[in-house]
């Protein structure tokens, strides 16, 4: 009888000499962070790119540590509430698209998808997680130009609750279609797109004016102040005000 696949790769692993990780090879991408927590969701393995998103010198100084320790409050606590979340749930997280900020102010988009570890008695017993940057939108060739008008559409109407059935109707493409030409320009479906653009509108305010939340909110396309302060909190892990918080003292320290 001929073993299957999955016996085969069990096999080769339980001759490797020391349990494979994948350390080695993330340390290698620049644009992916990579790590394993434990079911306390503290870091066990990390590659190099997350030690330089944290602003810290070595691996050393994140081991044995929360994102809760490591980031300033309240950054660091909403990824370690959704680490715990999957430890209690036993339930994958799988590409939540996420905004985040690391010391200094830069910010960053990325896709961010976290499984459970389990153990032979299927306790879970921690997660493995990686966070992926968004590629450059790639605004080139007849699958972009097939959107060009959608997409000049959403950019210059912030403030407009877009649907993705507008723009199918405006495309004349399918759900399927209009998917995947957004995936080749930029690595996200049409609905996370559109959700990338309304929360980008938000920061831009956040960051350079005094305007209530309430007015952000309007000016981002979202008709009440609790729907929009709920969602930019999911992909941010800050509430607008926080946010805001955040980068005025961060713009402050750059001075």
């Amino acid at each position: 009888m001929i073993d299957s696949n999955d016996t085969k790769v069990k096999t080769l692993l339980s001759r490797v000499k020391s349990p494979f990780t994948g350390e080695a090879i993330f340390d290698e991408l620049q644009d992916t962070v990579f790590f394993i927590k434990n079911e306390e969701s503290r870091y066990l393995v990390v590659n190099q790119t997350l030690v330089d998103r944290c602003g810290l010198r070595s691996k050393s100084q994140l081991i044995g540590r929360t994102a809760a320790e490591i980031l300033k409050p309240p950054l660091g606590s909403s990824f370690t509430q959704q680490d715990l979340q999957v430890v209690r749930t036993g339930k994958a997280m799988k590409g939540l698209l996420e905004l985040h900020t690391y010391p200094g102010g830069d910010v960053g988009w990325c896709l961010t998808s976290k499984h459970p570890l389990q153990d032979r008695g299927g306790r879970t017993i921690g997660l493995v997680g990686v966070s992926h940057d968004l590629r450059r939108p790639n605004q080139t060739g007849v699958d972009y130009e097939s959107i060009r008008r959608a997409v000049e559409f959403v950019r210059s109407n912030p403030s407009r609750t877009i649907r993705v059935e507008q723009l199918l109707k405006m495309t004349g493409l399918s759900r399927f279609q209009l998917d995947r030409r957004m995936e080749l320009a930029f690595g996200l479906t049409t609905g996370q797109w559109i959700l990338k653009s309304r929360i980008d509108s938000a920061c831009e305010r956040l960051q350079s004016s005094d305007e209530s939340i309430a007015s952000v909110a309007r000016f981002a396309g979202y008709s009440d102040q609790s729907s929009f302060s709920r969602q930019f909190r999911r992909v941010t892990g800050l509430t607008p005000k926080e946010y805001r918080d955040v980068h005025l003292v961060d713009a402050s320290l750059r001075q």
